[in-house]
């Protein structure tokens, strides 16, 4: 356990020893990391021994995330002629079914997502055959089953391993942007700074890194997914163009209080601070912000690039919603794409029950009317 983050060059320095490689490609990541460092190590983040060392290590992933993205740009100078053509992001606020239509989604063939280990160390994808020897992806993988050991609550809200299609968020932090850091720790001056920046650098390195990753598929089209879209249209926008949207709507009620209990089961014991009321304020303010966004910056846009699903009628038949989405944008919904959507869902209702998850707005200083207001 450690007794505090460590500054911004030491971080660095240590991305660089893990890496071998030095180049980051420019200073853009510099404000953002450095001013999440400073929030990290104040007394305003309550961290712990163990919050310490563990947000320590995710600032350290999006130095070595930079790090090896830039290696790759140079290794693979070809990644910057790869088309991306109307990939199509999911969004919407955690605990809409985001995850379960994103995996469907990717079913196809004819798709590509973001898998997990590839998000951490972007490297244009190996053949599926190879992974399995791949030391880094094993590494990966012996890490979340171990995780999902120690944590079974969080095993029950969101399992992951190596080989999922996962959020891109750890591509958009290797430039210092993420909500994914004010979802995991009370950063307030990182979060009042991220609330005002254009994000549109973060997503065209986000489109070089797809271009990398995608270097061997690139007759796939990207499916993408990550709550933090919501705060950035107008960048997505402006760096995809032809972009397609799917929003996935629920009651914010519900999505609220499930948004804080996944914030908690993934930081306990990190800090002090970060818990209870906390988390139901900084998250209830960011999410409804993000949300607000989302919704002025839409109208600006062609209604014929978005399509909205409602949750419920997701969760009572996720294939008949996922070919209305295929129809919505003219995509080809075959028997095989229908087969295969099928088999994923089937699969998603088999096997072992979970670990329940339960939780409750009250448990984080939060009522239905509070909610329903901010939003």
């Amino acid at each position: 356990m450690r007794e505090d983050v460590g500054s911004y060059e030491d971080i660095a320095a240590a991305a660089v020893r893990t890496t071998g490689l030095s180049d980051f490609g420019g200073n853009d990541h510099e404000e953002g990391l450095r001013l999440l460092i400073e929030d990290l190590n104040a007394p305003t983040a309550g961290l712990t021994g163990e919050g310490n060392y563990i947000q320590r290590s995710m600032v350290k992933s999006a130095f070595v995330g930079r790090l090896l993205s830039q290696h790759g740009f140079g290794e693979h100078p070809s990644y910057s002629a790869v088309p991306i053509e109307r990939p199509l992001f999911v969004v919407g606020l955690p605990r809409t079914g985001t995850t379960a239509i994103h995996r469907l989604l990717t079913a196809d063939e004819r798709h590509q997502g973001l898998e997990l280990w590839l998000s951490e160390y972007p490297q244009p994808r190996p053949p599926r055959e190879t992974w399995e020897q791949n030391p880094v992806f094993n590494g990966i993988n012996a890490a979340y089953a171990q995780h999902h050991v120690a944590n079974p609550e969080f095993m029950g809200i969101h399992y992951m391993d190596a080989t999922t299609v996962e959020e891109c968020w750890r591509l958009l932090r290797q430039t210092g942007l993420s909500i994914s850091f004010e979802s995991l720790a009370n950063v307030p001056n990182y979060s009042a700074w991220l609330a005002k920046q254009d994000w549109t650098p973060a997503y065209e390195r986000h489109r070089a890194n797809l271009q990398l990753i995608g270097l061997n598929d690139t007759d796939k089209r990207w499916v993408l997914k990550n709550p933090s879209h919501l705060a950035a249209l107008d960048a997505i926008m402006t760096v995809y163009p032809d972009a397609l949207i799917v929003q996935m709507h629920r009651d914010p009620v519900v999505s609220i209080a499930s948004a804080c209990s996944l914030s908690a089961e993934a930081t306990a014991g990190q800090s002090t601070v970060f818990v209870g009321d906390t988390i139901g304020s900084t998250q209830l303010e960011m999410l409804s912000r993000c949300y607000r966004s989302f919704g002025q910056a839409r109208e600006k846009y062609d209604a014929a690039q978005f399509f909205d699903v409602d949750y419920s009628a997701f969760v009572a038949d996720p294939v008949s919603t996922s070919r209305e989405i295929y129809e919505a944008f003219g995509l080809d919904w075959s028997p095989e794409v229908a087969g295969r959507v099928k088999a994923i869902d089937d699969e998603s209702r088999s096997g072992g029950k979970r670990p329940k998850h339960t939780y409750s707005l009250a448990d984080y200083g939060l009522t239905e009317d509070q909610v329903r207001a901010a939003f």
